[in-house]
């Protein structure tokens, strides 16, 4: 028995239908291989598998009689990925493979799927968690992501959720201890107000489906608390010039000029000729509302001075107009 033998893609794709099946773990179990140190396959979906013991057990399915080649009959790394791209599958090295931190986005998706499913949580063949894993593969692959990605299988997904399981009360100290800052931050803020988190994950989910290549303006100060996709998703709505014009118009034949809506600062009577027509806008309606697709209303936008813009999105969570009011009536 030899790696060379695998000839036929077919039994690589039995092989990866019985890893779904199984789960990463027992399926590395049964076949007698430890966790891939990087080399992965990668399917249409972005889900990852360990690739030796991919090649391990799709030698068992190309040859019955001779079954399953053991781990310490071939070489894993180099000579298991060329095998596998000889048969047509993409495969993620240890310099490629795109595990980064996990994003706000990806957390609160994780931690709303914790929330629905809790005390009894997912394991990694859940199809729920096999659904999360390909949502957040492809929210990995929007402009809005980064530049390394991160691919998420479902064992990670599954891990994560031990994650949150850890700082949830009612659990008595269960779970896994490994999660960061951030973890903490949104158990806080979202653990005791479900509907919220729903909300939030529901229109993150709608911004990744309904969206294929999403615009990425430059950031202003803090994404909001409900992450960066539905940040973007903001100052896409905020900075579309057809509305914004339309809203200083309308402001311009109710008031007869622009100032701000907080400070009332007026460009025009400071500047002259040269803040003729100056003044930004900022979309009031919260960030979990906000769908791809939707039409702004003119409502929606409230002129605001450059300064008090800035102050709105400096840091979590963003300011309301009557939250800005106060603290400048306060000074």
């Amino acid at each position: 028995m030899a790696l060379e033998d695998l000839t036929d893609p077919s039994a690589v794709l039995r092989a990866l239908e019985e890893f779904r099946g199984l789960g990463q773990r027992n399926f590395l179990k049964k076949y007698g291989f430890g966790s891939s140190r990087g080399w992965m396959l990668v399917d249409a979906d972005g889900h990852e598998y360990d690739a030796k013991a991919i090649i391990g057990a799709a030698h068992g399915y190309q040859y019955p009689a001779q079954g399953p080649l053991p781990q310490s009959d071939f070489h894993g790394g180099q000579p298991t990925a060329r095998k596998l791209r000889e048969l047509g599958f993409e495969i993620l090295e240890p310099t490629t493979r795109r595990n980064s931190v996990w994003t706000r986005d990806e957390l609160i998706l994780a931690l709303e799927l914790y929330v629905r499913h809790r005390p009894s949580l997912p394991d990694d063949r859940h199809p729920d968690v096999i659904e999360l894993s390909s949502l957040l593969n492809r929210l990995a692959r929007t402009a809005i992501s980064r530049s390394e990605g991160s691919f998420r299988n479902a064992n990670g997904v599954a891990m994560k959720l031990q994650n949150f399981r850890s700082l949830d009360p009612s659990q008595k100290g269960k779970g896994l201890s490994k999660g960061g800052k951030a973890e903490v931050e949104l158990w806080k803020l979202f653990a005791e107000d479900p509907e919220r988190l729903r909300s939030v994950a529901k229109a993150i989910r709608a911004a990744v489906t309904g969206v294929q290549n999403f615009p990425t303006p430059e950031p202003e100060g803090e994404d909001a608390e409900e992450g960066k996709i539905l940040t973007r998703l903001h100052q896409i709505r905020e900075r579309d010039y057809r509305i914004v014009e339309r809203r200083k118009l309308q402001a311009l034949r109710a008031n007869g000029a622009l100032h701000c809506d907080a400070c009332g600062f007026n460009f025009s009577l400071k500047y002259g000729d040269r803040g003729n027509g100056f003044i930004e806008c900022h979309h009031a309606k919260p960030v979990s509302g906000l769908q791809p697709g939707e039409k702004t209303k003119l409502n929606d936008l409230i002129l605001l001075c450059a300064n008090c813009h800035r102050m709105v999105h400096s840091r979590r969570p963003w300011l309301s107009l009557e939250e800005l009011r106060q603290i400048i009536i306060s000074d």
